[in-house]
């Protein structure tokens, strides 16, 4: 039997596809031609990142975790979450951080959004 080796793609509608693409590439560095693993090149159709946990959760239908108007949220797993945070801060964009988000034992959080309104959830786990 074959076994599911990972997400292979995040496919969602965007009013502006090739805008919203770039924000993407220009603010986080994720997607085509992006390469968050140093040993593999740069490819213009793929973002190749690294190895590490990822949560696959379906959340009830009345969750308060994000906004109802919303069917998703991309967590983001980040190695510097202030690092990464500061081109949102340096816009004036929005920066949502609560402290019963963060833990020692499972990390630091901060949410963010998109041009269009879709919500990023950054996610810097603890050091090993």
């Amino acid at each position: 039997m074959g076994h599911v080796k990972g997400i292979g793609g995040l496919f969602f509608r965007a009013r502006d596809p090739e805008a919203l693409s770039a924000w993407y590439r220009e603010r986080l560095g994720v997607g085509g031609g992006c390469s968050a693993d140093d040993s593999v090149p740069p490819n213009q159709w793929v973002w190749n990142v690294t190895a590490g946990p990822l949560v696959f959760a379906p959340f009830k239908a009345d969750t308060d975790y994000f906004a109802a108007d919303r069917q998703f949220m991309v967590n983001l797993r980040v190695d510097d979450l202030d690092a990464v945070l500061a081109p949102f801060r340096e816009a004036g964009d929005e920066i949502i951080t609560k402290d019963e988000w963060d833990d020692p034992a499972v990390g630091r959080f901060a949410r963010v959004h998109d041009p269009e309104g879709n919500p990023i959830e950054l996610w810097e786990p603890p050091k090993a």
